[in-house]
């Protein structure tokens, strides 16, 4: 049974039990429509599974084939298809006349479902003695009253025609006048695909002669039109400017899916630069219009290749890209602007900006789920437009600056990193900057945001002017100081107050209350769900002034930061003042001003050390912070006795800064080149000439059907023989009962197993199958089905995995068979199948801040410490980075040279969208070992174990 064809899958219900061939016999016979119809199924289930019961046909063909009940009739068609119809020598067997006749009355029936059922399963006979005689028949069928036979009669003569041309030698002719005649758009349709199949030039000339009609036809006929323009234009190009046009007007028609496919045809027959437009312009609308996100992300992959090869094209087309951001999906929103950004240029890049501004400020107006990380995608694609086009930077940055008090923390450190590269960028705004950054310095809230404020005024404030006022407002965010000194007597005064109104009477306290209370009052829900009233008292008191100034200095930005344990920011904060006081020295000619700031500065520095080291912080300060802090001070004791040091803070910070923007210039602009030089064509690539060639060798290959054989992988050169042989995995010993093996194939998000068994035995084995089970992420989607295996004969079972996410997976089972007895029952473990992570992991990038991002945010750390016998630092990192489908972060140039330590950032993204980071910090000892550790972070914990196991792994498989 394997070896034939099979046209229908039938549900196995493994619940039902195996009735004996008596009983089927009896069944027919004796039992009702019912019964018979359930007897038609086990029947049917017993013959796939390896039965084929030749001792029951007649019992089917005296008990069943009579019947005019519709579903035994439906069931009947299931059985004519899968049982034996020829004799061991090859020839028809006696009891097939009787069935062919019943066909025949089948196709002469008064009733327009039997007829057409029946036409519909002549397409799965492959027997030219059984469909000779009910030619006539399905000829008549054509001129049939209802669409449904007639529909159905035109693929049965195509079916036909396609196997047994000599059967029916006139088919092309016969359906073109059918053709020529039909009214219904099915039947039509489906004659049309079978002239398209047999008899191309015929069908080209019925299109010729309803050219006009085309966009008033059916879906169905309409994309049949398509698929036939663009497989005639590649043999002849006589039409060529007809199929054009209508493609162009199909490009305007009421379906989806023509539009689609009139879009992508029309890119196959011509470049030019309206059709383009017009192909692009389909796409978008089919984005905004289609509600489904999975069509969008399918259209928006079309619309990103039409924009490779004609980007110049498209830049008109931006604002209408950007139309997409209306869809509330996170990730058809990141696609179209990845694309909308390749495709800016200095004439559209005004138009962009703006539209991307006004998007921005509609995320502070609505909530709605993933709205920070979507206000944070603007921000980048905002800084990306300034950075490239200077024109718009001035216009856009101090509206972003708008958002480095936003809550959303991401996205402030975002709008920082672009404000200090826009100032570095571009000299001419840096006061403009400086000056309104000054401005939102007590609205930050973040630390990375503050740090990277108060870097900026170190570097930028330059003037007098401005270093006086970045000097206030430095001050006015810290508070009064010393800080532990405030702190303490603010303590001590509220907690005097706290004493004080403890010894009151209650009746005191009540009239008090009661004598300041204002009108005021609301109703508010609690966390836990219960209601209480909120009323708000005012009182001139000092004791509540008092209470008040001790809030206040607690809400003050700076100062709530390094209380809060924050410093790393302390240590930036002594790095700023003591630039200041350095610039200020500079261009200010009044000593005694400059003594001051530079106490003031020491006093900031050492009460930043005073309360770290008090119980008044959350967590004391570490040992960095507290050596960097003292460096500040020691190098502002000896400010004017060392000129060296002003070197090193007052240029040497910003130089260095000046290398990190130089760098990731250079990265982007070759990368940009790789992506170019990657489509280019190879100088000895081979030179097809259509013309040339012979026409079944030569010919140009259809894209649809490119598009099939890429979906199938059988277009990827990895699965040639060689590599199937390597993926397949023996699951049982050549001494078991029942040897196997699997090949596996993985597609991204499924595994396909597909398990070759052979009975080693020389008895037949009964209701064998194999069960498997999965450990991670890993579902099993369809379980095989039981099946009889003869003596020394194999056969091959499928089974699909779901994968789901990026983790290592195993899967494993047994397979189970019946022996000779009735109650004998047997077993055969199988080996585990290891699913291998670096399936799912590709290489990716993103910039600093964003890893750093990741890199605080992700929970599950591995740690996995070097031992290898690789000696040199370079060749290790670019193993791992092999091994493991990571990229390196770290620039080149910081890597170079040999200094005995190596430190590099490395990421990796799964085609489920996790991301995998890693830091690897190694060192060369004096004997030439290497030690050091790769730490690993991902968001979920399978990711970073399974990498982790892989590294390992991989450092010792080095010789």
């Amino acid at each position: 049974m394997s070896n034939e064809a099979c046209y229908t899958i039938i549900h196995q219900d493994d619940s039902l039990d195996q009735p004996s061939l008596q009983e089927l016999k009896t069944s027919l016979e004796k039992g009702s429509e019912e019964a018979k119809i359930e007897t038609m199924k086990k029947l049917l289930v017993t013959m796939l599974n390896g039965d084929p019961l030749p001792q029951i046909l007649m019992h089917v063909i005296r008990f069943v084939m009579p019947s005019k009940n519709k579903a035994l009739k439906k069931l009947l068609h299931f059985y004519w298809e899968i049982c034996p119809k020829t004799n061991p020598d090859g020839k028809l067997k006696q009891e097939m006349i009787l069935v062919c006749n019943a066909l025949r009355n089948d196709l002469q029936h008064p009733n327009e479902y039997i007829r057409g059922a029946t036409l519909r399963f002549l397409c799965k006979l492959r027997e030219p003695e059984l469909l000779e005689p009910l030619l006539p028949s399905c000829r008549s069928c054509l001129e049939h009253r209802h669409s449904y036979v007639r529909k159905n009669a035109v693929f049965a003569i195509y079916t036909i025609y396609k196997h047994f041309e000599y059967l029916i030698p006139d088919a092309p002719e016969l359906i073109q006048t059918f053709l020529a005649a039909e009214a219904d758009q099915t039947c039509k349709r489906n004659a049309f695909v079978m002239l398209c199949n047999t008899s191309q030039s015929r069908a080209v000339e019925y299109l010729n002669d309803v050219f006009d009609q085309v966009p008033n036809f059916d879906e169905l006929l309409q994309l049949s039109i398509i698929e036939l323009i663009r497989k005639d234009c590649r043999n002849n190009s006589t039409n060529k400017g007809k199929y054009i046009r209508c493609i162009f007007d199909l490009l305007n028609a009421v379906s989806s899916s023509v539009k689609y496919e009139a879009a992508t045809s029309l890119m196959a027959l011509t470049h030019a630069v309206p059709a383009v437009k017009a192909a692009a312009s389909c796409y978008i609308d089919l984005i905004i219009k289609e509600s489904d996100n999975n069509i969008k992300l399918i259209v928006l992959d079309r619309l990103d290749e039409l924009r490779e090869k004609h980007e110049s094209t498209l830049d008109e087309l931006v604002l209408d890209i950007l139309r997409v951001l209306n869809s509330p999906d996170i990730e058809v929103r990141r696609k179209a602007l990845r694309i909308a950004l390749e495709l800016v240029s200095s004439r559209n890049v005004q138009e962009v900006v703006v539209f991307l501004k006004k998007e921005l400020s509609k995320t502070l107006d609505q909530d709605y789920e993933k709205n920070n990380e979507y206000r944070q995608l603007l921000i980048q694609s905002i800084h990306s437009c300034a950075i490239k086009f200077s024109e718009v930077a001035a216009n856009v940055v101090h509206v972003l600056m708008e958002f480095l008090g936003d809550s959303n923390n991401p996205a402030a450190v975002d709008v920082i990193a672009f404000v200090r590269e826009v100032v570095e960028k571009f000299p001419n705004l840096r006061s403009s900057i400086t000056e309104k950054l000054l401005e939102t310095f007590m609205d930050v809230k973040s630390g990375k945001v503050f740090r990277g404020a108060l870097w900026i005024v170190g570097e930028y404030c330059a003037e007098r002017k401005d270093i006086e006022e970045a000097w206030e407002k430095i001050r006015a965010g810290l508070g009064e100081i010393p800080i532990l000194a405030s702190e303490q007597r603010l303590l001590e005064e509220t907690e005097k107050d706290d004493n004080n109104n403890n010894n009151k009477p209650v009746e005191t306290v009540l009239n008090v209350k009661n004598s300041v209370s204002s009108s005021s009052s609301s109703r508010r829900i609690l966390a836990d769900g219960t209601y209480a009233t909120e009323s708000i008292y005012s009182s001139n008191s000092s004791n509540l002034t008092k209470s008040d100034a001790a809030k206040a200095m607690a809400k003050l930005p700076l100062r709530a930061l390094l209380l809060n344990g924050d410093f790393f920011l302390g240590t930036v904060l002594a790095s700023t003042v003591t630039k200041l006081v350095m610039r200020y020295a500079g261009v200010s000619n009044d000593p005694k001003k400059t003594n001051s700031l530079k106490a003031e500065a020491m006093l900031i520095m050492s009460s930043v050390i005073r309360v770290g080291q008090s119980q008044f912080v959350t967590t004391p300060i570490d040992e960095d912070s507290y050596d960097r802090i003292m460096s500040c001070l020691h190098v502002l004791e000896r400010l004017s006795l060392d000129n060296s040091i002003k070197t090193v803070f007052l240029q040497d910070t910003k130089a260095a800064y000046s290398r990190i923007v130089e760098n990731e210039e250079k990265r982007t602009a070759a990368k940009k080149a790789k992506d170019k030089s990657s489509v280019s064509v190879q100088i000895d690539d081979l030179i097809s000439f259509r013309q040339f060639s012979k026409r079944n060798v030569g010919d140009e290959a259809d894209e649809y059907e490119l598009d099939l054989t890429r979906a199938t992988g059988q277009s990827d050169p990895r699965d040639d023989l060689i590599s199937k042989l390597s993926r397949v995995v023996q699951l049982t010993g050549f001494s078991d009962p029942v040897y196997a093996e699997a090949y596996v194939n993985v597609h991204q998000y499924d595994i396909l197993l597909d398990v070759l068994i052979v009975n080693q035995t020389g008895e037949t084995l009964q209701n064998l199958s194999i069960e498997f089970a999965t450990l991670g992420d890993l579902k099993l989607v369809e379980r095989p089905t039981q099946h009889n295996l003869a003596p020394r004969s194999f056969h091959s079972v499928k089974a699909t995995i779901k994968v789901s996410s990026t983790e290592t997976g195993v899967i494993f089972g047994n397979i189970v068979y019946d022996g000779p007895g009735t109650s004998e029952s047997n077993c055969v473990v199988l080996n585990d199948i290891h699913i291998d992570i670096m399936d799912y992991i590709n290489p990716a990038y993103c910039n600093e801040t964003q890893f750093r991002s990741m890199w605080t945010e992700f929970e599950w750390e591995n740690k996995v410490n070097v031992n290898t016998n690789i000696t040199d630092l370079r060749f290790y990192l670019t193993h791992i980075m092999k091994s493991t489908n990571m990229s390196c972060l770290t620039p080149e140039n910081a890597l170079s040279g040999n200094c005995g330590f190596l430190s590099a950032n490395m990421y990796a993204r799964s085609i489920f969208g996790e991301d995998a980071l890693a830091n690897l910090s190694i060192e060369k000892q004096t004997d030439g070992a290497i030690t050091g550790h790769v730490r690993i972070r991902s968001k979920t914990q399978g990711i970073a174990l399974s990498l982790g196991d892989k590294i390992t792994l991989a450092q010792k498989a080095v010789v």
